[in-house]
C-alpha cells in the first residue's frame, strides 16, 4: 500500500468501525498477549471441574439420577424416543441405494471422514482430533487455547472439522431408520474419544465459541436422539452434561469478541448459550445463558438481516448458516413455551425468501456468491451440500406454517425440525421473480430457462471479496458463467483465499489490481460503492435492462469509472456491457469463468462455443472498436487461474476467458446465447444477426451517460426498448 492507501484505509476504519469498536479490539488483542484469557478461564481437567459445580441441586450429579432426571424432567426437544417407530416408516422414503446415512456411516467406521460436505480423507477411527488431516502436521502440547495462532498448523479450520461432530446427524439419522445399535454405540465412543484428547480449556477445539457452539448442538441432537438406548449408560450422559456445562462457561466468557465481529459468529455463540439455557435448565448459569442468548438472537438478527432479507456477511452460504442458527432457535423456544418476538420470525422468513429468489428453479442451486467455508451446520437430508431447498423449505414453514416445495428429500429437515405434521403442510406455489434486494445489494433479471445475477452495493458491513458487479448466468440448470468460490482461508500460494480476488471474478479489473486493498486476511479497504443506475423493462415485458457503477478504482491517482450494462434478449440470449474510463492509460482485463466442459475456440473474433448436456452454448466478446487481447486458460499450474473450488478444500478445473485492452478507456461487450449470432460494430451500434431475429442495439455516447440509448428486435421476435 501506498502512504496516502494507509492513510485512506485508517480513516475508512475510523468511519465504518467506530470508535467503540476499534477500542475494543485494541484492549482485546493486549488482553490476549498477556494472557487475561487464560486466567479468566484456566486451564484444567474433567475431575477438576465436577459436574456438582456446575449444577443447582448438587444431589443430581449422581449419575444414576441424573440420566434419570434426563429420562423424566428434562425439556422438551425436537423429537423424543418414543416417536422412534413412527419416523422410521416416514424416513425410508427418502433413501436409494447411492445416498443414505447409513453409507455414510460406514465409511466413518472404516476411518474415512467427510469434510466439508464433500471431501472423503482417511483419518482413522477415532481419529486424531488435534491434526491437521491434510498437512499431516499435529498442535501438540498443553497449550490453553488463547496461546494458539489461527494459521500457524495450516488452516485450522481443516483440525476444527471432526471436533464439529456434524457425523452425529447422520448417526441419528440412521439409528431411527434402522434401530441398529451400532450407531448408539459409535456416538459415545467419539464422545468419549474426544473428552480424552480435549481437557478443559487446552487445544484448539476451545478456541472458538462458534465451533463449540455447533458442537453443543450436534451433542443434543445425539442425547436426545440416542437417550434409550442400551449404550447410553449413566456415566455417558453424566459426562456429557459436564462437557455441555464447560462448553457455555467458555462460550459466555468470550463472547462479546463473537459480537464485535458483527457476522455468523455472534449468532452462532447466541444459539448455543441460549440451545444450553433451554435444555439445562438444572445449571446455575442456565438462566443468565439464556437471557442472553435471547437477547443477542434478538438484538443481532435485527441489525444484521436486511430488510430485504440479505444477510450482512455478504455470503449464500453463511446466510444458509445463519438461518440454521435460527431455525434451531426458534423451534427450541416454542417446545420449551418461551417464543422468540414474531418480529424476528418475519425478519428470519424474509432471509429464507431471500434465497429462494436467488435459486436455481431445476437444481435448488445458488450462485455461490461470497466465502464458502463448507459450513452445513443441519446436514438433516440426502440433498446435496449445494441443495438449498432443505433450509429454504424449513425457512418458509417456520414463517407461514406452508412448505415452498413439493414432496421431496428436502422435506428430512422439516420432520427433524418441526415434526410428522410439517410434512403434510400445505404448498405455498411461488414464482420466481427478479430480485431487487437494495439494502444488500443483490439483484437478477430473468429469462424463460434462466436468469443473471449481479451484486451492486453499498456496504453496511465489511466485505468479504473484492467482486463488485460480478454476473453469473444460469440457463437450463446449468451455471455458464460462474464463480469461483472459496477453496482455503490459509493455504499455500497461490490458493491462500486468492479467489476472494478481483482477478477471479466475472467483472473488469484494472492493472492487475483488486477493487479494494487487502488491508488483513479478512479485510478489505477502502470499502468501494457500487450505484444502480437503472432497471427497465420494454413495454412487452420482453426486453430487461439493469445497469450499475462502481467507484473501487477512482482510488487510483488516475481514477477510473467502471460502469455495467445486462441487456436481457430474447431466447435467453444476454448482452453485458462494460465500459472504464479514465483520464490516463490503463490495463483494462474483462474475465468470465466458465465450466469446463468440451469446447471450441477462436480468438479472432473471440468466440468460445460449449458443448454443454442441453446442447451448445455461445460466448462472444469483443473492445468496442479496440483491439483486444483474447486468452483461454484452464487449469493453470502456476496459478489459480483457470480454477473453481465449488466445496472448500476442492478445486477442479474450469475455463478462464479474458480479454486485456491498454487504453485510457475501453468498451467491452460479451454475448452470452444458445444461439450463434453475426455481430456487427457500426457507428456507436451493435447488430446482433442470428437466424430467427434481429437486434439493434444504439449504445450511449457520453462517458456519463446510460450504457444504452434504444434496443430494437425484428423477425420472428418483435419488441423496442427506449432509454430516455
Amino acid at each position: 500500500m501506498t502512504l496516502a492507501t494507509r492513510l485512506q484505509c485508517i480513516r475508512q476504519i475510523w468511519r465504518c468501525f467506530g470508535f467503540r469498536w476499534i477500542f475494543y479490539r485494541g484492549l482485546y488483542s493486549a488482553r490476549q498477549k498477556f494472557g487475561w484469557m487464560e486466567r479468566r478461564l484456566p486451564t484444567s481437567s474433567w475431575d477438576r471441574r465436577p459436574l456438582a459445580s456446575f449444577l443447582i441441586d448438587e444431589r443430581l450429579a449422581a449419575p444414576d439420577l441424573y440420566l434419570d432426571y434426563r429420562l423424566r424432567r428434562a425439556p422438551p426437544f425436537l423429537f423424543s424416543g418414543d416417536q422412534r417407530l413412527l419416523y422410521q416408516g416416514l424416513l425410508r422414503v427418502w433413501d436409494h441405494d447411492r445416498v443414505s446415512p447409513q453409507r455414510l456411516i460406514d465409511r466413518l467406521i472404516a476411518g474415512e471422514w467427510r469434510f466439508f460436505e464433500h471431501n472423503w480423507v482417511q483419518v482413522g477411527f477415532p481419529p486424531c482430533w488435534l491434526r491437521n488431516a491434510i498437512t499431516g502436521e499435529t498442535i501438540t502440547g498443553q497449550r490453553h487455547w488463547s496461546r494458539i495462532p489461527d494459521f500457524g498448523h495450516g488452516d485450522i479450520k481443516v483440525v476444527w472439522e471432526p471436533s464439529r461432530f456434524g457425523f452425529v446427524y447422520a448417526l441419528v439419522r440412521a439409528y431411527w431408520r434402522t434401530s441398529d445399535e451400532r450407531y448408539p454405540v459409535l456416538f459415545w465412543k467419539l464422545v468419549e474419544s474426544w473428552r480424552a484428547a480435549n481437557p478443559p480449556q487446552i487445544g484448539p477445539n476451545w478456541k472458538c465459541g462458534q465451533e463449540i457452539s455447533f458442537r453443543v448442538m450436534a451433542w443434543c441432537f445425539g442425547l436426545y436422539g440416542f437417550l434409550d438406548c442400551p449404550a447410553t449408560t449413566p456415566e455417558r450422559v453424566h459426562n456429557l452434561a459436564q462437557m455441555i456445562a464447560l462448553s457455555g462457561e467458555r462460550i459466555a466468557a468470550n463472547f462479546a469478541y463473537a459480537l464485535s465481529q458483527k457476522n455468523n459468529h455472534g449468532i452462532s455463540e447466541a444459539m448455543g448459550l441460549w440451545t444450553i439455557g433451554l435444555l439445562f435448565p438444572e445449571l446455575r448459569s442456565a438462566k443468565a445463558w439464556l437471557a442472553r442468548g435471547r437477547r443477542e438472537l434478538e438484538g443481532q438478527g435485527a441489525e444484521l438481516i436486511y430488510d430485504d432479507g440479505a444477510f450482512a456477511q455478504h455470503s449464500v452460504n453463511y446466510q444458509r448458516l445463519m438461518l440454521h442458527d435460527y431455525l434451531w432457535s426458534f423451534r427450541l423456544g416454542e417446545l420449551a413455551g418461551q417464543p422468540l418476538s414474531v418480529e424476528l420470525r418475519q425478519r428470519v422468513g424474509r432471509a429464507g425468501q431471500f434465497l429462494f429468489q436467488l435459486q436455481d428453479e431445476s437444481s435448488g442451486r445458488v450462485p455461490y456468491y461470497g466465502q464458502n467455508d463448507g459450513a452445513l451446520i443441519l446436514p438433516l437430508s440426502n440433498c446435496d451440500y449445494q441443495d438449498f431447498r432443505p433450509v429454504v423449505q424449513a425457512a418458509n414453514f417456520l414463517s407461514s406454517g406452508q412448505r415452498r416445495y413439493g414432496d421431496g428429500p428436502w422435506d428430512e429437515d422439516l420432520l427433524w425440525l418441526f415434526g410428522p405434521d410439517a410434512l403434510q403442510a400445505p404448498v405455498e406455489r411461488a414464482k420466481h421473480i427478479e430480485l431487487r434486494a437494495e439494502a444488500g445489494g443483490y439483484y437478477t433479471l430473468r429469462s424463460s430457462q434462466g436468469f443473471a445475477f449481479t451484486r451492486c452495493a453499498k456496504f453496511l458491513h465489511r466485505p468479504s471479496q473484492a467482486d463488485m458487479l460480478h454476473v453469473d448466468l444460469w440457463w437450463r440448470g446449468q451455471n455458464i458463467a460462474l464463480d469461483a468460490g472459496t477453496y482455503s482461508y490459509n493455504a499455500s500460494p497461490p490458493w491462500d483465499n486468492e479467489l476472494a480476488r478481483t482477478l477471479y471474478h466475472n467483472t473488469v479489473s484494472v492493472d492487475g489490481l483488486d477493487q479494494m486493498e487487502r488491508a488483513s486476511r479478512f479485510l478489505w479497504l477502502p470499502w468501494l460503492h457500487g450505484q444502480v443506475r437503472r432497471i427497465q423493462r420494454s413495454t412487452s415485458g420482453g426486453l430487461a435492462y439493469w445497469e450499475g457503477s462502481h467507484d473501487g478504482y477512482r482510488r487510483l491517482r488516475k481514477a477510473v469509472d467502471h460502469w455495467r450494462g445486462i441487456l436481457r434478449l430474447p431466447e435467453d440470449t444476454w448482452l453485458v456491457l462494460d465500459r472504464l474510463y479514465s483520464r490516463g492509460v490503463h490495463i483494462y482485463r474483462l474475465h468470465w469463468l466458465l465450466p469446463d466442459l468440451a469446447y471450441s475456440w477462436q480468438t479472432d473474433p473471440a468466440q468460445l462455443v460449449l458443448e454443454t448436456a442441453e446442447g451448445p452454448y455461445h460466448l462472444r466478446l469483443a473492445a468496442l472498436a479496440q483491439a483486444g487481447v483474447a486468452t483461454l486458460v484452464r487449469a493453470d499450474e502456476h496459478s489459480a487461474r483457470g480454477w473453481r473450488a465449488p466445496y472448500y478444500g476442492y478445486r477442479e478445473p474450469a475455463l478462464s476467458l479474458d480479454m486485456n485492452v491498454d487504453g485510457a478507456s475501453v468498451l467491452f461487450w460479451s454475448l452470452f446465447s444458445p444461439r450463434p449470432f453475426q455481430v456487427t460494430e457500426a457507428d456507436g451500434a451493435l447488430i446482433l444477426e442470428s437466424d430467427c431475429w434481429q437486434a439493434q442495439i444504439r449504445l450511449g455516447r457520453g462517458k456519463q451517460s446510460e450504457l444504452l440509448s434504444h434496443v430494437t428486435i425484428t423477425g420472428t421476435s418483435t419488441d423496442m426498448l427506449e432509454i430516455p
